[in-house]
């Protein structure tokens, strides 16, 4: 990781910081760009408790993020994290910007004695070596289905 990359927890204060990011990465889902809604979603989300957020700095810039939403396994008994949401601004990428967060979130993780993390992603992501590479598994085991609503 460079030295210049710091990871911090975001609070509401940072939501400005946060939402050109957030912007980027629902872009990249093919969303349109909504800036201030992104800005409003955040916020809610840091202010309700209702997700953690870790930002990606390089110096003031803020380069990245990942955010994290709580579920609960019945079985273990135990909190699990869905990592939602990983982004890194283009100009940032190849610099292991997404390994920081991806460590700081299993970091968190075991902080708060979890089962641990789990995500989705597309098929087609090229993010997918980094989560192989820092031992993330597919799941070959159970089949993921949803109910749009």
């Amino acid at each position: 990781m460079p030295t210049s990359i710091t990871i911090i927890q975001a609070y509401p204060e940072h939501a400005d910081q946060i939402a050109p990011l957030f912007d980027g990465y629902r872009q990249f889902y093919n969303q349109p760009s909504d800036v201030e809604a992104g800005r409003r979603f955040v916020l809610e989300r840091l202010k309700n408790d209702e997700s953690v957020i870790f930002l990606a700095l390089d110096g003031e810039e803020s380069v990245g993020f990942t955010q994290l939403f709580p579920a609960f396994s019945s079985v273990s008994m135990k909190r699990l994290w869905i990592l939602n949401d990983l982004f890194v601004l283009p100009t940032a990428r190849r610099r292991g910007v997404a390994r920081a967060l991806l460590e700081r979130a299993r970091q968190f993780a075991i902080e708060t004695q979890s089962k641990g993390l789990v995500l989705e992603t597309a098929i087609d992501n090229p993010a997918r070596h980094v989560y192989e590479s820092l031992g993330w598994q597919r799941d070959t085991e159970f089949y993921h289905y949803s109910l749009l609503v």
